[in-house]
Order: C-alpha cells, then structure tokens, then sequence
C-alpha cells in the first residue's frame, strides 16, 4: 500500500514538471520530433528506390515497378519516381498500360516541368496510344520550358508525319532549318512531303538547296537524280548526273546511275557503251560492277522466260564478266555472278567451273556450293559431289541439301551405307521441306532395298507417298522391287495400276505393270501390257526378256526363246538369260 502511493506521487510530479515547461520547448522539441521522422521516411524511400533502380537494370520490371510503388508511400511528390513507373508500363504490351504510363508521366510533368526527358517519354507514350496531338504538345511544351532542345524538332516533324499532317511537318522542317541549319535529314523529308502533295517543283528545288549547301557531297546529287527518274523525268536526273562527274571524275556511283539512267531514258547503245567503259574503270566500286552484271543476267532470265532470245544482249553481258574476270581473277563474287550467268544461259559446264573457282576463293554463299552441287550431280561426276559436299559441310552443317546431294553420289557409286547415313542426315534437317523430304525417302527407299533392309525400305516408300501419293519414281521403284520380292503384290498392283494410268505411253512403266501381273500370275494381262510397250517402237534387253517369260507361261515356248534371243542380242553378258536360251525354260 506504501508503495502504491510513492508510484503515483512520482508520476504526478513528472506530469506537473512537463506542465511547468514553456509552450516553445514544447514546439521546439515535436518540431525536431518531426524533422527525424521525416529524415527516416526520406532515408527509407531513397532505400526503396535504388532497390527498384537494381532491379529496372537487371530487367526484372515486375520487381522494380513494386519497389517504386513503395517509394511512393513514402513521397508521393517525388517526380523521378513517377517517371520510373511509366517507362515500365511503357514495356507493356496492353493498353491498360499505357494508360497507366500516360497517368504516371503526366503526374510526373506536373511536379517537375524542366526535365526534358520527361516531355520525351510523354511523347512516346502518346505516340504508343496513337494520340499524337498530345504527343506533339508534349514536345513543343518541352521547348518552350526548356532552352537548347530544338534538336528535337526532327522528332516533333515527325509525328506531325505520323498523324498524315504534312502542312504541319513541313513547317517544323522549316522551323528546324532556320535554328540549326540545311541537313539532308529536314530536306529529304520536305522532298517526300511535296512529292505526296504532288508539288514537284518544289521538291526539286529543295533537292537543289541541298546540293548547292553541300556541292561536293555525291549522294545528294544521286537522290535527286534518283528522285527525278522515279518521277519520269531520267533525261533531268541526267543532266545532274553529266555536270556533277565533270567536276568530280572519281564518282564512281554517279557514273552507275548515269548508265542506268541513259537505259532508262531509251538510249541502250550509249548505255552499253558507258557501261563497257565503267567495267575498265578501277574508281567504280566492284560491288558496283557485280550489281550492273546481276541486272543485265536478270533481264536475260526475263527474255528467256518468255522464250525470247537475245544474242546481242547475251554477248555484252559475257564481255562484261570477262572483263571483270581479267580485273579481278580471284574475288569470288565475280566467279559467283560468272556461274549464275553461265547457268541462265544453259552453258552448265562453264557455270560449274566459275562456281568451283568461287568456292575456292573463299565465296560465302550457300548458292554456289548448292549450284556447283547440282551441276556436279547433274554431270555424273560423283566422286566431285561427295569432295564438294563434305566441304561445304564445313561451311553450312545444317543445310539439307548439302547431304541430299551427297547421299545421291553414294547411291550411285552404290556406296549404300554411306548413301543411308548421308540421307538420314538430310531427312533430319527437312522437316520443314516435304518437297525434299519426299525425294528424300524415296532415295532411302533405294538404299535400303540394295542393302536387302525390306522392312525400312518399305517404310521409306510408305513415307515418301504420304508426302506426295503420285511420285511416279517411287510408285514404280517400290511396285516393281515388291513384285521381285513377291511380296504384298496386291498393293503392287495397285501403285502400278495408278502409275500407267497416269503416264500410259510411258514403256518403263508399262514393264513394270506388267512384270507385276505375271508375278500374281496374270499372264494374258501381261502380254497385252508388253505389246502396248513395243507399239510404242522402244526396244530394251530387259522388256524382251519380260516378254519371253510372260510367253512361257502361256505355253508359247518357241516365242518365248525367240524373244529371250532378242534380248540376248542387246545384253550377250546375261549368264541367266542364256540359261533360259539353251533349256528352254525360266528360273
């Protein structure tokens, strides 16, 4: 009880001593009370802020964009923090988050009005919502609060482009010109405007301006002459181009467009002949040349296209390559384009040799190995494709065709093994190709029924007709080898059936039919097949011995020999066929 009354003493003289007080400590002491709390909220925000910062840098948005909500429970007035959260929902994809971004820039420019990056990223997100007149007020509020950013009337210009505002655009280019200047970038773009509006004078005499700022710079001369072709006027776009290379000899891509333009303009005898000339020239860029020829080998490949021949056309074009040949023997663009119009004009052993030279002088297309393939493959030279092809596997490792080819040389040197592993490579990487994929399987389809692989090869064939169900090639490979097989000759029957109806003058095909119906024992079915074929006035070992066997069983021995005799006559080395001659009979 003693003790109680001691504590309550004690507490009420504490009271009555902050009672007795002044009223300024008492201000002072929750002023600086105050001014710590708020020093420690500050401290906090500026924690919570270099934490989102870390993680905007590291791409985590989602991350960051929590973090800078945050600061904002802390300082809702902090204008840099409002700006980190619209570039994040700037990111976006949605349009709920432009509309957030918009909200937060806006809430952004309303605490900080001198920060021009603000103003940019408002036009941004403006321009991201498709409302360009706010996105324009942006930047022309950014200009008139902020000194020094006229730069960014290019940027103003153009949105006023965006909007189909092209009165407005022109008068920021001009407003751009008078502050900092004449420059390509305020002049193409007037050039494009008046265009659009149909104000050709116009754009010319801005073309003008600029040539007469910058008189030795090529390339403004070469716009406007580009610009005055693409209008119907080359004989003005000549005229640019004639008196800038008087003052200029060395303009070695004025000199190209001038020989375009004379084409252009109708004069082809003065074109070839500038051209001729241009070819001789060492300050025209190579590139160039390499272009001039590609356009002369697309229009030949036009003409012929359409079955026209131009010999004259076709004989300036290969005195310009042997020009370009004998000034630059080892660049491999030049064998390149060499091949390409070798091969156009059907001259293929010249083709392949341009296109071996080009690969041997380090050309990085994938063309010209592909083309040097086909002609070595088409030429019947193996032993080349399979060297060319495990080279060019260096080079490209995962181009079907690169195997495709090689597969096919190996199949014909009968290297079957080597033609399986090749082509199983070659069908991995044509997933995306069923045209390929299809010969493919047809090709594996003949390597694995060499190798007496029945069950794969068959696969093979089942796949390369789910691909295409009429490959004439496999519907007569695979009908013919089931019916040597004697194997599933009902669905023989059938693939061969469809074969001759589609292509019934066809005398290999024809054999095959009819080998097929003496295999299920269709024997008048087959004699009728095998004189559809010698109608057709081809004579084959292989179709008389057919002949001779369908005849033999049906009874007619001596026709049978005398055709087997036929059959001798063509191929005297066939041990079997002579054993059929001196018995009588078949195996």
């Amino acid at each position: 009880m003693v003790l109680k009354t001691n504590v309550f003493i004690s507490l009420l003289m504490l009271a009555l001593s902050f009672s007795s007080l002044p009223s300024s400590a008492q201000k002072e002491k929750k002023r600086k009370s105050i001014l710590a709390l708020s020093s420690a909220r500050m401290a906090e925000a500026e924690r919570i802020f270099t934490e989102g910062e870390k993680f905007y840098i590291l791409e985590d948005y989602a991350k960051a964009l929590s973090y800078f909500q945050q600061v904002l429970e802390y300082s809702s007035d902090n204008a840099t923090t409002h700006y980190k959260i619209a570039e994040i929902y700037l990111k976006g994809n949605k349009e709920e988050d432009l509309v957030h971004a918009s909200q937060s820039i806006e809430a952004a420019l309303k605490l900080e009005k001198k920060n021009k990056y603000f103003y940019l990223l408002a036009s941004r997100i403006y321009v991201s919502q498709h409302q360009f007149e706010k996105a324009a007020h942006a930047l022309e509020s950014m200009m008139k609060e902020i000194k020094g950013t006229e730069e960014y009337l290019y940027e103003l210009a153009g949105i006023y482009l965006q909007n189909n505002q092209l009165d407005e655009a022109l008068t920021v280019y001009n407003q751009a010109e008078r502050a900092l200047g004449i420059n390509e970038l305020s002049s193409f773009q007037k050039q494009r405007i008046y265009l659009i509006k149909g104000k050709l004078s116009e754009a010319i005499a801005e073309g003008d301006k600029l040539i007469q700022a910058f008189p030795d710079e090529e390339r403004f001369v070469l716009a406007q002459a580009e610009n005055l072709s693409q209008q119907g006027k080359p004989l003005l776009g000549i005229s640019y181009l004639e008196k800038f290379i008087q003052g200029h000899p060395d303009a070695g891509s004025c000199k190209v467009l001038l020989a375009g333009l004379y084409r252009d303009a109708g004069q082809e005898q003065k074109s070839r002949d500038y051209i001729s000339n241009l070819f001789d020239d060492p300050e025209v860029e190579i590139g160039s040349k390499v272009l001039m020829l590609g356009t002369y080998n697309a229009a030949l490949s036009q003409k012929r296209g359409k079955k026209i021949k131009d010999a004259d056309l076709e004989v300036f074009s290969l005195g310009l390559f042997r020009k370009l040949e004998t000034h630059y023997p080892t660049d491999p663009d030049i064998h390149l384009v060499g091949g390409d119009l070798y091969l156009m004009l059907e001259k293929n052993e010249d083709a392949r040799n341009e296109y071996r030279k080009a690969v041997r002088f380090g050309a990085s297309s994938f063309e010209a190995w592909q083309n040097l393939l086909f002609l070595d493959s088409q030429a019947g030279l193996s032993d080349s494709v399979i060297v060319h092809a495990e080279q060019a596997m260096e080079f490209f490792p995962n181009q079907a065709m690169i195997y495709y080819f090689e597969g096919i040389a190996h199949l014909r040197k009968k290297n079957y093994p080597d033609a399986v592993r090749t082509l199983e490579q070659a069908k991995n990487l044509s997933a995306k190709n069923p045209n390929l994929l299809g010969e493919i399987y047809s090709m594996l389809g003949d390597a694995y029924n060499a190798m007496k692989e029945d069950e794969k090869s068959d696969r093979a064939y089942e796949d390369a007709l789910v691909v295409n169900p009429n490959n004439e090639y496999v519907l007569n490979n695979y009908s013919y080898y089931l019916s040597l097989r004697k194997t599933n000759l009902d669905r023989a029957e059938k693939m061969s059936a469809l074969l001759i109806k589609a292509h019934p003058d066809n005398p290999a095909y024809l054999d095959t039919h009819a080998w097929v119906l003496f295999q299920i024992g269709k024997y008048k079915e087959a004699k009728k097949v095998m004189e559809r074929v010698f109608s057709l006035g081809k004579k084959n070992e292989i179709y008389f011995e057919h002949y001779g066997d369908i005849l033999y069983k049906l009874g007619d021995i001596d026709e049978a020999v005398a055709q087997w005799q036929i059959a001798k006559s063509l191929d005297g080395n066939n041990e079997v066929l002579n054993k059929k001659i001196s018995d009588r009979k078949i195996y």
